[in-house]
């Protein structure tokens, strides 16, 4: 690891402000992440801005909105007795995470950019296009089998293995966001992180010392009526293979509104459109769930070692319907 000096900020701007003065230092919460890759050498900072003494915190469920503070704990939301009831695929997919050490350590905005698992992007020894752009991509003929089959490019097939943010997006939530100058933006969720195409080093819109400070969830039936499945090779503390998230709005048997994402299967955490426009309207049953699945791996592009995941992929999101159609 390298040397580097560390900064506790207790305000936003002074936060903000240390990273728009150096553009190579990076925000600290819980560490569970970053922390790691710097051990890795895969991330060199010279200046560390800890931002845990920062007011964003807070768990709001209102008539409207779920509002969760940017510095709230994994634990802490997944196991929110607000969250559990009318958001079950956000406690699901934060209590299926990593394992309780880290839940208790790890924030939701430093969730939300945990970086992918591909070996070649962690070990230094290879060439990396998402690490050294321009260097390659070794995993499109090497060890693919835990990468993606969906939004993958020439340059890059690495999936991003987070939880919470596939079931985020499948709630429509948005990103909060502030910089340096205390300018405010929000962004959908879905539209936060960026496929790999040519630039797979750049990861999300988060412009140099922009700051995330909370994240909002609409208030809806079939935010209420959803559900997180994770599938692994072992039932503790291990990424997913793939996993689903869904939500559903079913009434006498018909299906008014539906919302379904994809994990460890995109280079983003995936939404798939095209599983929900052969939902809604149709009705509850299995015939149904099996056509939405086969619409949501449609453009899968799988490599030699993970061809597995289409099927897996299929039978998961299957499975996850069946779960919440059972609920209605």
């Amino acid at each position: 690891m390298n040397n580097f000096s560390y900064l506790q900020a207790t305000r936003e701007k002074a936060a903000t402000e240390a990273l728009r003065k150096n553009e190579q230092a990076a925000y600290i919460a819980g560490g569970t992440t970053l922390l790691d890759l710097m051990k890795l050498n895969v991330e060199v900072h010279p200046q560390l801005v800890d931002i845990n003494q920062l007011p964003l915190t807070g768990i709001e469920a209102g008539a409207k909105e779920l509002r969760i503070g940017a510095m709230e704990r994994m634990s802490d939301v997944g196991e929110n007795p607000q969250v559990i009831d009318n958001y079950p695929v956000i406690s699901e997919a934060l209590l299926a995470s990593a394992s309780p050490q880290l839940r208790n350590m790890a924030s939701i905005g430093g969730n939300l950019l945990q970086r992918t698992r591909c070996g070649y992007f962690r070990d230094t020894a290879f060439p990396c296009n998402k690490r050294v752009p321009g260097s390659g991509c070794p995993a499109q003929q090497g060890d693919n089998r835990n990468l993606a089959i969906l939004g993958t490019s020439e340059s890059c097939i690495a999936t991003n293995p987070g939880d919470l943010a596939v079931a985020l997006i499948a709630l429509d939530a948005v990103v909060h966001l502030e910089n340096a100058k205390g300018k405010k933006r929000s962004v959908p969720l879905v539209d936060f992180h960026l496929l790999p195409g040519s630039t797979p080093h750049r990861e999300t819109v988060l412009e140099p010392g922009e700051l995330i400070t909370a994240v909002t969830v609409p208030n809806a039936p079939h935010a209420r009526r959803s559900h997180y499945l994770k599938v692994r090779d072992r039932a503790s503390y291990a990424f997913a293979l793939v996993s689903a998230a869904v939500g559903l709005d079913v009434q006498g048997g018909q299906i008014r509104s539906a919302r379904v994402a994809l994990g460890s299967v995109g280079t983003k955490p995936w939404r798939s459109l095209e599983a929900e426009k052969v939902l809604t309207g149709a009705p509850a049953t299995e015939a149904t769930f099996r056509a939405a699945a086969a619409a949501a791996v449609r453009d899968a592009r799988p490599r030699q070692e993970n061809q597995f995941k289409v099927e897996l992929v299929q039978n998961t999101l299957v499975r996850a319907l069946t779960t919440v159609a059972a609920k209605a």
